[in-house]
């Protein structure tokens, strides 16, 4: 997916939707903006606005196209008997890319994205190159042998003292394995309201 100017694209939906703008550099530069921008008042959005904000905040977050967000709203939908804004964050949690990013291996969502098209992770058993992929319940990911002596991977442990897992993966660090232990939960006051994505895509 290709990605304009970052700082631009966080100034309109807020600097949750990358890593890269999430510092200190990109504070200064926001306050610096606000400074020549004063003079001016801000437009309120209209719904249909603040909805097409949301839809882009997750696309860019999660670094998926149009198309994929729209087929996931499609299946999220039209399944009966669950919550359509959990079913939907779960898809989009459950991506192979997301969970070698939540793992903390990779520190950015598009670097976890690179390490996975290049082959350096398992799923099961099999080598998967798809950051796509729909990990379940019980799945194992582990990062491929041939890839252990990389430089991506070496000192993880180190790196990672800090970081805390989230509660649905289980990461034994030695072995550079992760299981799926479990189902992402959608917590009341996430970075996302998706359920104002749903309701942009049911107009």
């Amino acid at each position: 997916m290709k990605i304009g100017p970052k700082y631009k694209i966080a100034r309109r939906l807020g600097p949750a939707v990358f890593e890269k703008t999430q510092t200190q550099k990109f504070q200064l530069s926001e306050a610096r903006h606000a400074r020549k921008k004063s003079d001016k008042r801000p437009k309120a959005l209209s719904d249909f606005g603040l909805q097409l904000v949301e839809k882009q905040r997750v696309r860019f977050s999660y670094g998926i196209t149009e198309r994929q967000l729209s087929n996931y709203v499609i299946k999220a939908t039209e399944m009966k008997g669950v919550n359509t804004g959990e079913k939907l964050y779960g898809m989009l949690e459950s991506r192979l890319d997301n969970v070698v990013y939540r793992l903390g291996i990779a520190h950015t969502r598009r670097l976890a994205r690179q390490m996975v098209s290049h082959g350096h992770f398992v799923v099961n058993g099999k080598r998967t190159t798809v950051p796509s992929y729909a990990v379940k319940i019980g799945d194992v990911v582990t990062v491929r042998e041939g890839s252990k002596k990389s430089v991506l991977f070496t000192e993880l442990a180190k790196k990672l003292q800090n970081y805390a897992t989230p509660k649905w993966l289980r990461f034994d660090i030695e072995k550079l394995e992760a299981k799926i232990d479990g189902a992402p939960v959608l917590e009341t006051g996430g970075a996302f309201n998706l359920n104002t994505v749903l309701e942009y895509y049911s107009r």
